[in-house]
Order: structure tokens, then C-alpha cells, then sequence
């Protein structure tokens, strides 16, 4: 989803999300019967709010977290109004203007669970609480599948990166590793070639599965060193990423690689499965909606990177969740 990118010294792409200003919302209220309940605390979630509060729409948010995944990168250079803008500055802008309006919020718990009603739905929280509401809005976004390797979530944000549309240009001149071998990581190779001196494509397999017209380019590029039959065991670095450990998939062959960035491009999964049985979903599991942000049932809408709309970039998922706020309000007034 996320359309970033900057030129900076990767030293400057550390940042604490404790460091961000305190934006104050009014707490949700358990067992209250909104009108509206957004669920995802993303761009789309966050705009969804700021459209249901201008449409008057008694609304609450949930949502674990606020941010999603722009919270995890270093700096947004597509998004309109803004030439460069740090992901959690971005996120910290969206907050205050949601926190504008009379939109309860509740945070840092899971829904654990969505139960249909005769009148609406009910929401359950892992700390016990519930909230009802005669509509919902899914915005819970993908997760990236991560490599669950010693030093990859320690290194996010200081040379582990999950997008190269967003982050290849802090890469210049530098040597890096893509991880993959489908689409997304021939796509991020691709991205990389135009900045990176030096590129590692490692795969798992015996053979690249993503499409010859994206392979052809990378193999006559020269930048690229493919290595196949292998996968990543370990990223080293302490304050940034310094190499990486490899290790063939028999675990005959070891090699260290010293690089300086390592782009996990292993799919992505969306936030979805909370709603299984509730909305179809196609099946990698993104919920089905139309061009009005509409699931398969009346009431319930989804917006964002948890469904099948394409192009996961954030200004994407903000205007879709600007749809499904107004295609939530329609539906309001005529059911």
C-alpha cells in the first residue's frame, strides 16, 4: 500500500513511536448502539471517520493501533500536499484531524469477534467489552508475511523494508537483497535497479515463479546476482542492517553477504479472517467489494487494503475509505 520514499542516510530512518504527540479522542463507550463502527485504524479507517463525522453519523473506531503500516516506513513522497512527509507524521496529521470531530475511539484491544443481529451487529473486544451498530466499515488492512528470521524485527525501519516502490531511493549506491521469487520480488528488483549498485535475489525455489517479462530484464540487467535453493536464517546489524546470513535449503551451504538493506517480498496477508462467513472474499482472502465500497451484505462495507481493489498505496486507501463512509450514510438514511 505504501507509496514512500526518500533519499536520506538510512541512520535517519529510526524512529520511535513513543516520540509522537498524544492525540486525545473520546473514549468509546461499551454496550452504547452506534450507528456506525469502523474497524482498522489505517488511512482508510481514519478517513472513513472523518467522513462519517461530517456526515453527522454516530460512529465509533477500533482498532488495535492507529497507523498501520505507514507506521512502519520512513518517509511518504506521493501522497498529495506533501513533497516529503515521515510516515508517522503522516498518521499523526490523520489522527488530529479525526480527533476534530465527536468520533468515540477505542484503542489497543483486538475485536475478537463480529456476530450478526437482528438489527445491526454486535462487536466483541479481548478485554471483555462489546459495542453494537446498525452498519460496519472493514478497513483492517494486510500484514506483511515476514520471514521470522533473528534480527528482522529488530532491523525494521534501519534497513528491513517491505515495499522498494517506497523505499528503493534510500538505497542508492548501496548493495541490498530482495527475498522472493514471485511477482512482488522481480517487481522490487525492478525498482531497485534504477538506485541500488549491487542486488541478491534469493529464492527458495529452484526457479523464479513470477512472469518471464519481468524476469528477462533482471537477468540481462548485470546488477543482479540470483541465488536459488536458498533462504535467509538470519539479518545482521545492530543500529542498521550490515549483512546477511543465507543458508542453502538442505542447510549444506552457508554464506554471509554484507549488505545494507533486505526487502522481504514474501506476499502479503490481509486482516481478514475475522470475517469469514460474514463477506465473500476472492480467495487469497480480500474481501469483495464493489465500486461503492459494498461487500455482499447490506450494511457492511470494506475500504482499504483488505480489499480486492487494486494498487495497495495509501492515497488508495484513503479515498476508499471516503467512499465507504458516504456509501455508509446512504444506506443510514434509507434502511
Amino acid at each position: 500500500m505504501l507509496d514512500i520514499g526518500a533519499v536520506m542516510e538510512l541512520s535517519s530512518l529510526s524512529f520511535s513511536l513513543n516520540q509522537a504527540p498524544q492525540v486525545a479522542f473520546p473514549l468509546a463507550r461499551a454496550g452504547k448502539d452506534y450507528q456506525l463502527a469502523i474497524m482498522g485504524g489505517g488511512p482508510a479507517g481514519l478517513t472513513a471517520a472523518v467522513y462519517s463525522a461530517r456526515k453527522r453519523t454516530d460512529t465509533v473506531l477500533l482498532s488495535h493501533d492507529l497507523g498501520g503500516q505507514v507506521l512502519w516506513t520512513s518517509g511518504v513522497e506521493n501522497y498529495p500536499g506533501f513533497q516529503y512527509i515521515k510516515g508517522q507524521e503522516l498518521i499523526e496529521k490523520f489522527k488530529s484531524q479525526v480527533a476534530q470531530f465527536p468520533i468515540d475511539v477505542s484503542l489497543g484491544f483486538k475485536i475478537i469477534s463480529v456476530e450478526p443481529l437482528a438489527q445491526g451487529y454486535k462487536l466483541s473486544l479481548e478485554d471483555g467489552s462489546h459495542f453494537t451498530a446498525r452498519s460496519l466499515i472493514i478497513a483492517t488492512g494486510k500484514k506483511y508475511r515476514n520471514l521470522n528470521v533473528p534480527g528482522e524485527k529488530e532491523l525494521i525501519g534501519k534497513g528491513v523494508a517491505f515495499c522498494a516502490t517506497c523505499d528503493a531511493p534510500l538505497f542508492g549506491g548501496k548493495t541490498v537483497a530482495v527475498v522472493g521469487g514471485g511477482n512482488s520480488a522481480l517487481t522490487a528488483a525492478q525498482d531497485l535497479m534504477s538506485y541500488a549498485q549491487k542486488i541478491f535475489l534469493i529464492n527458495i525455489s529452484s526457479e523464479m515463479q513470477g512472469d518471464p517479462v519481468l524476469l528477462e530484464p533482471l537477468k540481462a540487467s548485470g546488477k543482479i546476482e540470483f541465488i536459488m535453493e536458498h533462504k535467509v536464517t538470519e539479518i545482521l546489524g545492530k543500529d542498521s542492517v550490515i549483512g546477511i546470513r543465507v543458508s542453502s535449503t538442505d542447510d549444506v551451504k552457508q554464506r554471509e553477504i554484507e549488505l545494507s538493506g533486505v526487502f522481504v517480498e514474501i506476499g502479503l496477508i490481509p486482516n481478514s479472517d475475522l470475517f469469514k462467513g460474514l463477506v465473500d472474499m476472492n480467495q487469497r482472502g480480500e474481501i469483495m467489494v464493489d465500486c461503492a465500497c459494498r461487500t455482499s451484505r447490506g450494511g457492511v462495507f470494506a475500504a482499504g487494503d483488505v480489499t480486492t481493489v487494486p494498487e495497495k498505496q495509501i492515497v488508495v486507501a484513503a479515498g476508499e475509505g471516503a467512499k465507504a463512509a458516504l456509501s455508509a450514510y446512504e444506506w443510514l438514511a434509507r434502511n
